[in-house]
């Protein structure tokens, strides 16, 4: 009997008595396409006379374009493959939308990850700027030898100076964090800020570092300078 799938024009020569007398569900090697194949009627006076000996299978040569010819059934190009199975082979397939998924949420937390890394120990400033309280609200470091200079300069400006020493008192090593300048007025009232970057980001037990910072053209009514670190209460 010759089969030939009405999909891809692929032709099969296969038993008879593949088929049955009542017909079976077959499906194509080549595009998997699935079909009722009904039984041939034969004359049965005649058909045992004629019907020829089965022929050997024998797996087909791959071509780039369907064959004219009949080709054998595959039943024994792979084994445990049945051309005849009513459900094609299937294997699991890929899901790349998740894969992309898993991606960006690895990437999304290496990011924050790598963010927290610099705020907490290369770029304490802009966690300040951010509003982004890291670590502790207070810190052991003090101020000492504050001082401060008003300087007319030669432009007509007038320079304001502010410096001083940040001392640890503690026997551990200490983070600096921002210094944050603010002046008020005699009643109380704040006319004029600004922060200092320390020299030293960490600052040894019992050890104490420098700072200065100068601005132009501070108010006139500036009387009273506070010091304090960004980040702690109030600062």
């Amino acid at each position: 009997m010759i089969l030939e799938c009405s999909q891809c024009r692929t032709r099969y020569l296969v038993p008879d008595s593949a088929i049955g007398a009542e017909g079976r569900t077959v499906r194509c090697a080549s595009c998997k396409h699935s079909w009722f194949q009904a039984p041939i009627v034969l004359d049965r006076s005649t058909a045992a006379a004629s019907a020829p000996a089965p022929e050997p299978a024998v797996a087909p040569t791959p071509r780039a374009a369907p064959s004219s010819q009949p080709q054998p059934a595959q039943s024994s190009a792979v084994p445990g493959y049945d051309p005849f199975a009513t459900e094609p082979p299937f294997k699991p397939r890929r899901n790349p939308a998740r894969r992309w998924t898993v991606a960006a949420v690895v990437a999304g937390v290496s990011m924050l990850l790598g963010s927290a890394a610099i705020l907490f120990t290369g770029a304490p400033g802009i966690a300040s700027q951010l509003g982004l309280n890291m670590g502790a609200t207070e810190t052991p470091l003090r101020f000492t030898e504050k001082q401060i200079e008003r300087r007319p300069l030669p432009s007509g400006s007038e320079l304001f100076a502010v410096s001083g020493k940040v001392v640890n008192p503690t026997g551990e090593r200490q983070r600096v964090p921002d210094i944050r300048v603010e002046l008020r007025d005699a009643s109380g009232r704040p006319v004029f800020a600004w922060r200092i970057s320390p020299q030293e980001r960490f600052l040894d037990g019992q050890a104490a570092i420098d700072f200065n910072s100068a601005q132009l053209d501070v108010p006139e009514d500036a009387r009273i300078l506070e010091l304090s670190f960004a980040g702690e209460l109030g600062g």
